[in-house]
Protein backbone atom coordinates (compact mmCIF):
# COMPACT_ATOMS: atom_id res chain seq x y z
CA UNK A 1 0.00 0.00 0.00
CA UNK A 2 0.98 3.52 -0.72
CA UNK A 3 1.27 6.02 2.55
CA UNK A 4 -1.74 8.05 1.39
CA UNK A 5 -3.73 5.06 0.72
CA UNK A 6 -4.09 4.36 4.57
CA UNK A 7 -7.10 6.67 5.47
CA UNK A 8 -8.44 4.53 8.25
CA UNK A 9 -6.54 2.12 11.03
CA UNK A 10 -8.57 0.21 13.17
CA UNK A 11 -6.28 -0.97 16.41
CA UNK A 12 -8.07 -4.40 18.30
CA UNK A 13 -6.57 -4.97 21.59
CA UNK A 14 -5.64 -1.39 21.90
CA UNK A 15 -6.10 -1.06 25.59
CA UNK A 16 -2.60 -3.29 25.94
CA UNK A 17 0.69 -2.17 26.05
CA UNK A 18 1.44 -3.08 21.98
CA UNK A 19 -1.92 -1.21 21.45
CA UNK A 20 -1.05 1.93 23.23
CA UNK A 21 2.47 2.55 21.71
CA UNK A 22 0.49 1.67 17.89
CA UNK A 23 -2.16 4.54 18.89
CA UNK A 24 0.78 6.85 19.84
CA UNK A 25 2.56 6.46 16.49
CA UNK A 26 -0.73 6.08 14.07
CA UNK A 27 -2.27 9.57 15.69
CA UNK A 28 -0.41 12.60 13.83
CA UNK A 29 0.12 10.00 11.22
CA UNK A 30 -3.61 8.70 9.64
CA UNK A 31 -6.30 10.91 9.19
CA UNK A 32 -8.51 8.26 11.57
CA UNK A 33 -7.48 5.69 14.35
CA UNK A 34 -10.23 3.71 15.90
CA UNK A 35 -9.66 1.82 18.39
CA UNK A 36 -11.05 -1.52 20.12
CA UNK A 37 -11.67 -2.34 23.73
CA UNK A 38 -13.72 -4.39 25.86
CA UNK A 39 -13.73 -1.68 28.60
CA UNK A 40 -15.92 1.43 28.21
CA UNK A 41 -13.64 2.90 31.09
CA UNK A 42 -10.92 2.75 28.81
CA UNK A 43 -11.97 5.21 26.20
CA UNK A 44 -10.32 8.61 27.59
CA UNK A 45 -7.40 6.79 28.04
CA UNK A 46 -6.88 5.36 24.21
CA UNK A 47 -8.45 8.64 23.02
CA UNK A 48 -4.95 10.49 24.96
CA UNK A 49 -3.06 7.83 23.05
CA UNK A 50 -4.02 8.51 20.03
CA UNK A 51 -7.38 7.29 18.88
CA UNK A 52 -9.79 9.10 17.39
CA UNK A 53 -12.74 6.78 17.82
CA UNK A 54 -13.50 4.25 20.42
CA UNK A 55 -15.17 1.09 19.75
CA UNK A 56 -16.57 -0.80 22.80
CA UNK A 57 -17.05 -4.60 22.03
CA UNK A 58 -15.75 -8.17 23.12
CA UNK A 59 -14.24 -10.31 19.97
CA UNK A 60 -15.50 -13.67 21.76
CA UNK A 61 -18.81 -12.22 21.66
CA UNK A 62 -19.05 -9.52 18.84
CA UNK A 63 -21.90 -7.21 18.61
CA UNK A 64 -20.94 -3.98 16.59
CA UNK A 65 -17.75 -5.45 14.58
CA UNK A 66 -19.19 -5.07 11.45
CA UNK A 67 -20.10 -1.37 11.45
CA UNK A 68 -16.83 -0.83 13.17
CA UNK A 69 -14.70 -2.32 10.24
CA UNK A 70 -16.82 0.02 7.96
CA UNK A 71 -14.29 2.16 5.43
CA UNK A 72 -10.81 0.85 7.12
CA UNK A 73 -7.83 0.32 5.44
CA UNK A 74 -5.61 -1.85 8.14
CA UNK A 75 -6.47 -3.70 10.91
CA UNK A 76 -3.67 -4.11 13.29
CA UNK A 77 -4.14 -7.13 15.85
CA UNK A 78 -1.98 -7.53 19.10
CA UNK A 79 -4.63 -8.81 20.82
CA UNK A 80 -3.49 -11.52 23.35
CA UNK A 81 -4.30 -13.68 26.32
CA UNK A 82 -2.97 -13.52 29.81
CA UNK A 83 -0.61 -16.44 31.28
CA UNK A 84 -3.06 -17.47 33.59
CA UNK A 85 -5.44 -18.13 29.79
CA UNK A 86 -3.37 -20.97 29.06
CA UNK A 87 -4.85 -22.75 31.67
CA UNK A 88 -8.22 -22.70 30.92
CA UNK A 89 -9.94 -24.61 28.08
CA UNK A 90 -10.62 -21.56 25.95
CA UNK A 91 -11.81 -19.86 23.63
CA UNK A 92 -8.82 -18.07 23.37
CA UNK A 93 -8.52 -14.01 21.75
CA UNK A 94 -5.59 -14.99 19.90
CA UNK A 95 -7.23 -17.60 18.23
CA UNK A 96 -11.55 -17.91 17.79
CA UNK A 97 -11.61 -13.94 18.73
CA UNK A 98 -8.65 -12.88 16.20
CA UNK A 99 -10.18 -15.14 13.67
CA UNK A 100 -13.22 -13.73 13.92
CA UNK A 101 -11.71 -10.02 13.35
CA UNK A 102 -10.28 -11.58 10.24
CA UNK A 103 -13.73 -12.96 8.87
CA UNK A 104 -15.07 -9.64 9.32
CA UNK A 105 -12.40 -7.62 7.63
CA UNK A 106 -12.52 -10.08 4.88
CA UNK A 107 -16.56 -9.05 4.36
CA UNK A 108 -15.76 -5.32 4.92
CA UNK A 109 -13.14 -5.35 2.09
CA UNK A 110 -10.21 -4.07 4.40
CA UNK A 111 -7.06 -4.19 2.81
CA UNK A 112 -4.24 -5.57 5.15
CA UNK A 113 -4.33 -7.31 8.38
CA UNK A 114 -1.33 -6.87 10.41
CA UNK A 115 -0.57 -9.01 13.56
CA UNK A 116 1.20 -9.68 16.69
CA UNK A 117 2.00 -13.19 17.73
CA UNK A 118 4.72 -15.10 19.22
CA UNK A 119 8.18 -16.78 18.76
CA UNK A 120 7.78 -20.14 18.38
CA UNK A 121 4.29 -20.00 17.01
CA UNK A 122 4.28 -22.19 13.84
CA UNK A 123 6.03 -25.43 12.25
CA UNK A 124 9.23 -23.94 11.86
CA UNK A 125 12.93 -24.53 13.84
CA UNK A 126 12.55 -22.81 17.14
CA UNK A 127 15.04 -21.74 19.79
CA UNK A 128 15.16 -22.43 23.37
CA UNK A 129 13.12 -19.02 24.35
CA UNK A 130 10.29 -20.32 21.74
CA UNK A 131 10.55 -24.06 23.21
CA UNK A 132 9.63 -22.69 26.59
CA UNK A 133 6.65 -20.57 25.24
CA UNK A 134 5.00 -23.41 24.21
CA UNK A 135 5.82 -25.34 27.51
CA UNK A 136 4.20 -22.64 29.67
CA UNK A 137 1.37 -21.51 27.19
CA UNK A 138 1.14 -24.14 24.46
CA UNK A 139 -2.69 -23.97 23.84
CA UNK A 140 -2.29 -20.01 23.54
CA UNK A 141 0.68 -20.59 21.07
CA UNK A 142 -1.69 -23.12 19.14
CA UNK A 143 -4.13 -20.57 18.94
CA UNK A 144 -2.22 -18.46 17.70
CA UNK A 145 -0.67 -20.58 15.17
CA UNK A 146 -4.32 -21.24 13.72
CA UNK A 147 -5.16 -17.61 13.06
CA UNK A 148 -1.61 -16.80 11.49
CA UNK A 149 -2.72 -20.09 8.92
CA UNK A 150 -6.29 -18.21 8.90
CA UNK A 151 -4.76 -15.24 7.88
CA UNK A 152 -2.06 -16.62 5.31
CA UNK A 153 -5.15 -18.04 3.52
CA UNK A 154 -7.11 -14.83 3.08
CA UNK A 155 -7.60 -12.85 -0.14
CA UNK A 156 -5.68 -9.60 2.14
CA UNK A 157 -2.45 -8.57 2.36
CA UNK A 158 -0.94 -9.51 5.93
CA UNK A 159 2.07 -8.77 7.93
CA UNK A 160 2.80 -11.52 10.93
CA UNK A 161 5.49 -10.66 13.90
CA UNK A 162 6.38 -13.05 15.92
CA UNK A 163 8.10 -10.89 19.40
CA UNK A 164 10.50 -12.27 21.78
CA UNK A 165 9.80 -11.28 25.62
CA UNK A 166 8.14 -7.95 25.31
CA UNK A 167 9.16 -5.25 28.15
CA UNK A 168 8.04 -1.84 28.76
CA UNK A 169 11.56 -0.66 27.92
CA UNK A 170 11.64 2.78 25.52
CA UNK A 171 11.40 2.54 21.51
CA UNK A 172 14.95 1.96 19.88
CA UNK A 173 14.83 1.16 16.41
CA UNK A 174 17.39 -1.09 16.41
CA UNK A 175 16.26 -5.02 16.49
CA UNK A 176 16.61 -7.58 14.57
CA UNK A 177 13.53 -8.89 11.91
CA UNK A 178 14.05 -12.72 10.58
CA UNK A 179 12.45 -14.56 8.91
CA UNK A 180 10.62 -17.65 10.03
CA UNK A 181 12.98 -20.70 11.48
CA UNK A 182 15.74 -18.17 12.38
CA UNK A 183 15.76 -19.27 15.77
CA UNK A 184 16.11 -15.98 17.17
CA UNK A 185 15.61 -15.52 21.31
CA UNK A 186 15.45 -12.42 23.63
CA UNK A 187 13.72 -9.98 24.33
CA UNK A 188 12.28 -6.77 22.45
CA UNK A 189 10.18 -3.32 23.80
CA UNK A 190 6.61 -3.21 22.86
CA UNK A 191 7.16 0.38 21.32
CA UNK A 192 9.88 -1.59 19.17
CA UNK A 193 6.83 -4.08 18.01
CA UNK A 194 4.29 -1.20 17.76
CA UNK A 195 6.79 0.47 14.86
CA UNK A 196 7.14 -2.59 13.11
CA UNK A 197 3.20 -3.32 13.10
CA UNK A 198 2.21 0.67 12.19
CA UNK A 199 5.07 0.52 9.17
CA UNK A 200 3.82 -3.49 7.78
CA UNK A 201 1.55 -2.20 5.61
CA UNK A 202 3.11 0.99 3.85
CA UNK A 203 6.52 -1.25 3.65
CA UNK A 204 6.96 -3.15 0.18
CA UNK A 205 9.35 -6.39 2.15
CA UNK A 206 6.41 -7.05 4.72
CA UNK A 207 3.46 -7.60 1.95
CA UNK A 208 2.55 -11.08 2.92
CA UNK A 209 5.19 -12.50 4.99
CA UNK A 210 6.25 -13.31 8.70
CA UNK A 211 8.96 -12.08 10.54
CA UNK A 212 10.62 -12.95 13.98
CA UNK A 213 11.56 -10.25 16.16
CA UNK A 214 14.41 -9.60 19.04
CA UNK A 215 16.04 -6.61 20.00
CA UNK A 216 18.76 -7.99 22.71
CA UNK A 217 20.40 -9.86 22.06
CA UNK A 218 21.28 -8.83 18.24
CA UNK A 219 21.96 -10.88 15.25
CA UNK A 220 24.27 -8.31 13.05
CA UNK A 221 26.30 -11.27 11.57
CA UNK A 222 23.10 -12.01 8.84
CA UNK A 223 21.62 -9.16 8.38
CA UNK A 224 20.26 -7.04 5.62
CA UNK A 225 18.44 -3.58 5.79
CA UNK A 226 14.71 -3.25 5.07
CA UNK A 227 13.75 0.37 4.85
CA UNK A 228 10.82 0.08 7.55
CA UNK A 229 8.61 3.69 6.42
CA UNK A 230 5.85 4.62 8.62
CA UNK A 231 2.49 6.39 7.24
CA UNK A 232 3.14 10.12 6.60
CA UNK A 233 6.61 9.92 6.43
CA UNK A 234 6.44 12.46 3.66
CA UNK A 235 5.20 14.78 6.72
CA UNK A 236 7.20 13.33 8.95
CA UNK A 237 11.03 14.17 8.69
CA UNK A 238 13.69 13.17 10.80
CA UNK A 239 13.03 16.42 12.38
CA UNK A 240 9.76 14.65 14.30
CA UNK A 241 11.21 12.99 16.93
CA UNK A 242 13.19 10.08 15.31
CA UNK A 243 9.89 8.40 13.72
CA UNK A 244 11.05 8.44 10.11
CA UNK A 245 12.42 5.88 8.30
CA UNK A 246 15.30 3.91 10.35
CA UNK A 247 16.56 0.64 8.66
CA UNK A 248 16.01 -2.65 10.46
CA UNK A 249 17.84 -5.61 10.57
CA UNK A 250 16.74 -8.69 8.79
CA UNK A 251 17.48 -11.95 8.69
CA UNK A 252 17.14 -14.32 6.36
CA UNK A 253 17.95 -17.13 4.45
CA UNK A 254 18.18 -14.71 0.67
CA UNK A 255 15.14 -16.50 -1.01
CA UNK A 256 1.10 -6.80 23.85
CA UNK A 257 -0.34 -9.24 27.80
CA UNK A 258 1.08 -10.60 24.81
CA UNK A 259 0.00 -7.42 23.72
Amino acid sequence: MESDEVGTVFVAGASGGTGRAVLRLLGPRVPTVRALTRSPGTRDTLRRAGADEVVVDDLLDPRHLDEALADVDVVVSTVGSDVVDAFSSGPFVDGEGAQTLLDAMVAAEVDAFVMESALGVGDEPASSLATAFEAVIGPIQRAKAETEAALRAAPVRHTIFRPGVLTNGPRTDDVTVAEPGATLYGSVSRADVARLLVAAPVTERAADATFEVVATPSFPARAVDVDWRLPGDADHGAGDGGDSAVPVDVVGDGSESRG
